[in-house]
């Protein structure tokens, strides 16, 4: 309690510092060159445009800056002297002015500058200079993806490594802040692929698709209460333009190999897109050791030693076909069908378990265990967005339907003595299928003619059904029949009907001319009911959850913004923790879910900090959150030496830390970005019986470099590098691991595509992490290792074009926020043992 009243009066007194700082009296400001970039046909700001500044007769930028949301740009760090001002964005001719900076005493002010559309296909525009990575508003961090080269060949994985506030670990499992608990969105709505494995949908979303991740790390009251850390959007590339084109992406490699072909076509007011992408994985092999001691309530000490070699392979693919129409000028449609498949398939071979008494073999067996996990999905949504006369009111209509079947299931083959005959078989089949449908209405409308304020309200109904079959066979021998276990603790049918039915408040205002106020106010009613084939009963009352919200800004100048936030989030169990199904493909680590659990509710602080200094972009975070009830594992030892791990809410987790991310553009050639996460991780079960209650703590840090050189002849190289620390856990520790990458691509003639050359890990043959359980009946230590070398080739190239004969509409999806999701199928961690255990 100590350390914690001492952190948080050290980050409190951090704060009010930042605060102070903005208050104090600096130096004279450096005189600035500003200038509003404006289209010239409709007159409104053209955001985020490149300035860049050219000494008289050179082709080096000298200084630059990038245009914020309306346009106004404000460029520093130059002398006396003739320049060329250069004003680029996509899909607008460069504008050139020539400026005269006779004194260096007072700002240069150029007014409006006027962009007209380049009406040419968009391969041929090239945009001078590195464009911002990192845009900062009120509620959210965005990183726009589509501005950093660094992820061509590669997957939505790949891009979140990047991201700031983000960590992924070797599996793909993201993490915000140390947390596991958030909600993934697809172009602003929930998938039934993401629902079923957020680390599978980022495998099928090839890194060229991606136009910008938004980290909502503080979400309104728009948002579902669900997701304790926040929210991530992943924005695709859609293309709103007239004309037809198809996009060609490949890859192959020693580990993997991936083709997509995305195709758009837009004539007047109807537009269509189709397309997939396949992704298969191979040759993906390693190991794991683990050793345990346990202490039985008899007073029996036991120690396994248990080895065996790992293979992995795996085919992932995601198909989509979507409809926009715009009615008139203020009714839209749109819809969208997706499908998504996942095979997978591991295999534990030479499965070694010794068990020993008083350090005395006491028994000795050989397994081999193979798994699969198959799933496919689909979701459907049709959406209408009405709008109106005056700029900003709106009116949407959304809904979706999300259907994802899974078929995971096991076979434990144990040998006899000599280790080559087949004593027994143990399978495990677990056909499931998680059903959502979703219907959302929402309302923007501006207060007044300015829009410095706006109020937002809507409503939104969630109806959920999942189904468990499992059940469990054995047969004697290599070619005995299964016979299905009559155990109803073993063998039996789960169904689990959710309902939640939410409203919601939400008012912006904008006031002395800089400050923004967002405050919120969201109330969401779940009935539960769940139910088994047999005589179990679980009995899970209704229950209300007002959920507040409340963020605030004040822009500052230079550009420079500071942020400051609070709110609620509840957390409700998922399938993977509520599945009564007993996990044994490990004997010696047996867990089960509980369909009993109830959500977790966490409150979260967070104050930030941006700044522009000389092309270098800075991004400061500091936070504080804690959890209450939150779910956690308990683990019981059996006579016999096998550990035993349940479920409950139990927990309180707390941290507290800072998220620091930069950018930096050295010149038109070379731009460095990256950034660190550090936070210190409190946490505590809250039982008294000694023999359960758990409590740990300590630092965790991660972070991440990458750059983008640009060389002659249109090549290009870019190198990357992230690694993360020990994790800590309730009952241990995780261990870190790092991961790098460099890249060589060249474009190709008229910059339709390109073609490159990467290698990954390729000074090391193996990543190794350890992991560490502790409690006063159990002592595991466990080592997995991975191969991660990798080579690959990647290509890409754009067929046909488009112009801009017509402007972009807004479109809009559902944001459903998904639950709480155990990395091991809620079943407990180092079962299988196979591969990096991952972290919650």
């Amino acid at each position: 309690m100590k350390k914690l009243i001492y952190l948080v009066t050290l980050f409190s007194f951090f704060s009010f510092g930042v605060s102070q700082a903005q208050q104090t009296p600096e130096k004279k400001e450096p005189t600035r060159i500003i200038g509003v970039a404006k289209d010239l046909k409709t007159g409104q700001p053209v955001g985020y445009a490149t300035a860049a500044l050219y000494k008289a007769g050179s082709d080096v930028s000298t200084a630059g800056a990038v245009a914020d949301g309306e346009g106004v740009f404000y460029i520093t760090g130059f002398t006396t002297g003739t320049y060329e001002l250069q004003l680029s964005f996509l899909g607008y001719e460069t504008v050139k002015r020539t400026v005269n900076v006779n004194s260096v005493e007072s700002d240069i002010n150029l007014g409006e500058i006027a962009m007209s559309d380049e009406g040419v296909a968009l391969q041929e525009v090239t945009v001078q200079g590195q464009r911002e990575l990192i845009e900062e508003r009120v509620d959210r961090t965005i990183y726009k993806a589509e501005n950093d080269k660094t992820t061509a060949g590669g997957d939505a994985t790949d891009v979140l490594r990047r991201v700031p506030m983000l960590s992924v670990d070797l599996d793909g499992n993201v993490s915000m802040r140390g947390s596991a608990n958030i909600l993934v969105l697809i172009d602003n709505r929930p998938s039934a692929i993401a629902a079923s494995s957020i680390a599978d949908a980022l495998r099928q979303i090839p890194a060229d698709e991606i136009k910008a991740v938004e980290v909502i790390t503080s979400p309104s009251a728009r948002f579902d209460a669900e997701g304790t850390s926040g929210v991530i959007n992943i924005v695709t590339k859609k293309n709103n333009l007239q004309g037809m084109t198809l996009n060609i992406n490949s890859g192959a490699g020693l580990r993997g190999s991936n083709l997509g072909l995305q195709g758009s076509a837009r004539k007047g007011k109807m537009g269509f897109s189709l397309g997939g992408f396949g992704r298969s994985g191979y040759n993906i092999l390693g190991s794991f050791e683990n050793q345990q001691i346990t202490n039985s309530a008899n007073g029996t000490i036991t120690r396994t030693v248990q080895s065996a070699d790992t293979k992995r392979q795996e085919i992932f693919g995601r198909y989509n076909f979507g409809v926009d129409y715009e009615i008139d000028k203020y009714n839209f449609i749109t819809g969208a069908v997706n499908f998504g498949i996942r095979n997978s398939q591991n295999w534990q071979e030479n499965f070694m378990t010794q068990s020993f008494l008083n350090d005395v073999l006491r028994a000795q067996q050989n397994r081999e265990i193979n798994t699969l996990d198959n799933s496919n999905s689909v979701d459907v949504s049709l959406n209408y967005t009405k709008t109106f006369e005056k700029r900003g009111k709106e009116l949407s209509f959304l809904t979706l339907y999300s259907l994802n079947n899974r078929e995971n299931s096991f076979t434990n083959t144990l040998f006899e003595d000599d280790m080559e005959d087949i004593l027994s078989r143990l399978k495990n089949i677990n056909p499931s299928k998680n059903e959502e449908f979703t219907v959302q209405v929402d309302y923007v409308t501006p207060v007044d003619q300015k829009g410095t304020q706006i109020i937002e309200y809507g409503a939104k109904n969630i109806l959920r059904k999942a189904y468990s079959d499992f059940a469990y066979f054995q047969a004697q021998g290599a070619n005995g029949a299964f016979v299905e276990l009559e155990d109803p603790t073993l063998s039996n049918e789960f169904s689990y009907d959710q309902n939640v039915t939410a409203g919601y408040l939400s008012y912006t205002l904008q006031f002395l001319k800089n400050y923004t106020l967002k405050p919120g106010l969201r109330y969401e009613y779940t009935t539960i009911n769940a139910d088994f084939k047999t005589e179990f009963e679980a009995e899970i009352p209704s229950y209300g959850t007002l959920v507040p919200s409340l963020n605030a800004s004040r822009k500052l100048k230079n550009g420079n913004m500071i942020k400051a936030a609070y709110n609620r989030r509840i957390q409700r169990p998922s399938l993977r923790f509520l599945n009564p199904n007993i996990e044994a493909s490990n004997p010696q680590q047996l867990s089960q879910g509980n369909p009993t659990l109830d959500p977790e509710l966490t409150d979260n602080y967070e104050l930030g900090y941006s700044t522009f200094i000389k092309g270098t972009t800075l991004n400061f975070t500091g936070f504080y959150r804690n959890t209450t009830g939150s779910i956690q594992a308990i683990r019981d030892v059996r006579n016999d030496g096998i550990i035993f791990t349940s479920f409950e809410n139990i927990g309180r987790e707390q941290a507290l830390g800072t998220n620091l991310f930069f950018n930096v553009n050295i010149n038109n050639k070379l731009s460095l970005n990256g950034g660190m996460d550090l936070y210190y991780s409190m946490l505590d079960n809250g039982l008294t019986n000694p023999q359960f209650a758990a409590q740990n703590e300590g630092w965790v840090v991660s972070g991440r470099m990458f750059g983008n050189y640009t060389l002659p002849k249109d090549w290009q190289i870019q190198v990357f590098s992230f690694a993360r620390g020990r994790q800590v856990q309730l009952q241990g520790t995780s261990g870190g691991f790092a991961a790098y990458g460099l890249n060589f691509n060249k474009q190709l003639k008229e910059k339709r595509g390109s073609l490159g050359f990467g290698a990954e890990n390729f000074l090391m043959k193996e990543f190794v992490i350890r992991n560490e359980i502790v409690t006063p009946t159990i002592m595991q230590n466990s080592t997995n290792r991975i191969q991660n070398m990798n080579f690959k080739i990647n290509f890409t190239y754009r067929i046909g074009k488009m112009s801009l004969d017509q402007a972009p509409r807004r479109r809009k999806s559902i944001n459903n926020d998904d639950l709480k999701e155990g990395e091991n199928g809620g079943q407990g961690e180092n079962q299988q043992g196979g591969g990096p255990v991952r972290n919650r």
